[in-house]
């Protein structure tokens, strides 16, 4: 897992962010790593295969239309690039 550094975090900002840490029954890294993740990852964010899912459910695709798609599919393993 990542690490991240933040250099001159002013004072206010840390105390402020030790306060609210608190208040969530959380260290001051958990709500950092809380703040981060609500900030990059929104609940109301596109979820791709739900997306993919609620399209095919749309156009009344079912598992049967998947499966013929595999059984004729080319199953040969892909071929490396040469450079």
């Amino acid at each position: 897992m990542a690490a991240v550094t933040i250099r001159n975090l002013p004072d206010e900002v840390h105390r402020a962010l030790k306060a609210r840490a608190a208040q969530n029954h959380r260290s001051a890294e958990a709500e950092i790593r809380a703040i981060l993740e609500a900030a990059v990852r929104p609940p109301d964010r596109l979820l791709l295969g739900t997306a993919i899912s609620n399209l095919s459910r749309k156009f009344g695709l079912t598992n049967a239309d998947f499966e013929a798609l595999e059984d004729v599919r080319d199953k040969t393993p892909a071929e490396p690039m040469r450079f």
